[in-house]
């Protein structure tokens, strides 16, 4: 098989690899591109070991477009920034592979250098010296980089103590919460809920057709059935270390949902723009 060849056997991995690091199939697909043009151009026997030399190649492609990004002052898109048709291609990819709507909406949150670090060694098992010659500094500090990703990933932040059974309870009802929006259980949604429970949202988020305010089990229960779309895009996370929620099309953050839940139930619900003071982090491992 010649360089070429291997290349094309290689390429749904590339792709999924430059899919987690840049978080767009579009932009993986430019990098993996940019990757193959090197490759034609490439002398074979200067390459001991092909599927590093392009996952190495692939990878700091990806790395370039994430320092550009950073240098040019852009924060993650949200969702309603995204032409549709390349949502629909990120949901398709989240699908097909199985990938954690809420580890893509974190990873967003990482410095290029430790997004890197992390998928490279922690979801594709990349020795720290290969990912030491993307970052161009030595296998240590990838070490200190991906240690860094994963506190920043996985820490609970502040708010109901990680571990605690009120935590415990309380992601339970979010996640029952979520479960009957999704299925349109208007009864269920009412039981969860406290009989003068409030919704609010976001001017800036709020969908077509919806009021800013919303009031009582039943109204919100059955507004809620109105969003099938955006509720099937959420899902659960820690918010400022509570249980929460994040609605992210395509792995895209397009808001992030705050329970107040008092004495097992739904109190309050609001739904606001994400910000990058919002310590958004998952109650699981999130790969």
């Amino acid at each position: 098989m010649d360089l070429i060849d291997e290349f094309q056997a290689a390429r749904p991995r590339l792709l999924s690899l430059a899919h987690r690091i840049v978080g767009s199939v579009h932009d993986a697909e430019d990098a993996v591109q940019a990757a193959w043009l090197r490759t034609q151009t490439a002398r074979p026997q200067e390459i001991d070991n092909p599927d590093g030399w392009f996952t190495t190649v692939t990878a700091r492609l990806c790395l370039d477009q994430l320092r550009a990004r950073e240098r040019r002052g852009e924060v993650p898109l949200l969702a309603e920034a995204v032409p549709g048709e390349q949502l629909a291609a990120d949901e398709e990819v989240l699908r097909r592979e199985d990938v954690s709507r809420a580890l893509m909406v974190l990873l967003g949150r990482l410095t290029p250098a430790q997004r890197v670090a992390y998928v490279l060694h922690d979801l594709f098992a990349v020795p720290f010296d290969q990912v030491a010659s993307v970052l161009d500094t030595a296998p240590v500090n990838v070490r200190k980089l991906a240690s860094r990703a994963r506190i920043r990933l996985r820490a609970p932040g502040s708010g109901v103590g990680a571990g605690s059974a009120d935590q415990a309870a309380h992601t339970g009802i979010v996640d029952a919460f979520l479960a009957a929006a999704r299925g349109g259980d208007v009864d269920r949604l009412m039981a969860l809920m406290a009989p003068d429970v409030v919704r609010t949202v976001d001017p800036d988020v709020l969908p077509e057709g919806a009021a800013a305010e919303v009031r009582g089990a039943r109204n919100v229960a059955e507004e809620t059935g109105h969003f099938t779309d955006r509720v099937h895009a959420s899902v659960p996370v820690l918010v400022d270390g509570r249980p929460g929620a994040v609605i992210a099309p395509g792995g895209r953050p397009l808001a992030v949902i705050r329970f107040d839940i008092r004495q097992g139930g739904i109190a309050g619900i609001a739904i606001t723009r994400p910000g990058r003071t919002d310590h958004v982090s998952p109650p699981y491992d999130a790969r």
